[in-house]
């Protein structure tokens, strides 16, 4: 199912923005009851993209009518929410007044969703993530870094792709924020280069800090996940995922993933 501007099946102009320029944001995330968990720390985050790339954010009450009208025949499954500076001349200037496009688009959960439950296997990815501190962090539909990296591989057992930046510093996953449990702390990478800065993330770095754990965001290199005690992959879609293996580095499973399991549920 597919709002545009608050019509379903809605048209799509092939000389938008987000089509020529990838020039919008989006937010993926799941649907549950009717509900979806964390919708604040959503459109906030949405909202702050949109702010970061001088675009202008539809109202909330504007998407939550969408996420009712998806609600009542889909109550179960993940949503994306996409926001573009619409239809506008050519050429790559900002009009003063463009009309944004908003799209809500509704998909079934994938069946392998919950495979985390005895940790997951991943690989270090060979694409290098280019830094640009103007877009770091902001989930913006400029996301072929993302599509060349995890074209890398097609093993099933594989989950996820570890990348990096061309620095040598860790980021993340293709689709998913690190956190590692290093030497009593929650470690996870600065984000003021390159990737994207999840809600998810953002709620653990909370909790853990309102829990008095020791947490540092900071330059991570591949050394230090290969000294980990646990290393975990979060996204909005997943929850958490442990990682039992990276190449041929391997760990058991924590029982600190309930931890932050617990997090993610009440947070």
């Amino acid at each position: 199912m597919l709002i545009v501007n608050g019509i379903e099946d809605g048209p799509v102009d092939a000389r938008d923005r987000g089509f020529t320029y990838g020039d919008g944001v989006f937010r993926t995330f799941p649907m549950s009851g009717g509900r979806v968990p964390h919708w604040d720390r959503h459109f906030n985050k949405l909202a702050r993209d949109c702010a970061a790339l001088r675009l202008a954010c539809p109202q909330r009450d504007q998407f939550e009518a969408d996420l009712a009208r998806i609600s009542t025949r889909h109550p179960d499954g993940v949503i994306r929410i996409t926001v573009t500076r619409g239809v506008t001349p050519r050429g790559y200037s900002i009009p003063d007044q463009p009309t944004t496009t908003r799209s809500v688009a509704w998909s079934a959960f994938n069946p392998g969703r919950h495979e985390s439950v005895l940790g997951v296997r991943a690989r270090w990815c060979q694409l290098r993530l280019a830094i640009q501190p103007a877009l770091a962090g902001i989930k913006h539909l400029n996301r072929l870094e993302n599509v060349l990296a995890r074209s890398e591989w097609n093993d099933p057992a594989i989950a996820e792709g570890l990348l990096c930046d061309v620095q040598g510093n860790v980021i993340g996953g293709t689709m998913s924020n690190l956190i590692l449990l290093h030497k009593g702390a929650l470690r996870t990478p600065a984000l003021d280069g390159c990737g994207i800065a999840g809600v998810t993330r953002e709620l653990i770095i909370e909790r853990a800090r309102a829990e008095h754990l020791a947490v540092e965001v900071d330059t991570i290199d591949p050394g230090m996940v290969r000294e980990a005690d646990a290393v975990f992959l979060v996204n909005s879609v997943i929850g958490v995922w442990q990682v039992i293996a990276v190449d041929d580095m391997t760990w058991v499973v924590s029982p600190f993933i309930e931890r932050l399991r617990n997090w993610i549920a009440n947070g």
